[in-house]
């Protein structure tokens, strides 16, 4: 599951990274994604939001064992 995962985070990656942030995997543990946002996502008031409505959303569709996506 951590390689469909990986492969999820570096299809999103490059949009992050048009606004000068990124995103790294951090565990992949019974469904919990942990990442850590960095750059510019780490600080900015959206993060929550980009989390929560962009990569967990993502993750879900596409890896269906993916239970929630928290930052770390």
């Amino acid at each position: 599951m951590r390689e469909k995962v990986e492969a999820v985070l570096a299809q999103i990656r490059p949009h992050l990274e048009a606004d000068g942030g990124s995103v790294e995997l951090v565990d992949v543990n019974d469904g919990t994604v942990s990442v850590r946002l960095t750059g510019a996502c780490a600080g900015c008031p959206m993060a929550t939001m980009t989390l929560k409505g962009g990569i967990e959303r993502i993750l879900k569709e596409q890896v269906p064992e993916v239970k929630e996506v928290v930052a770390v």
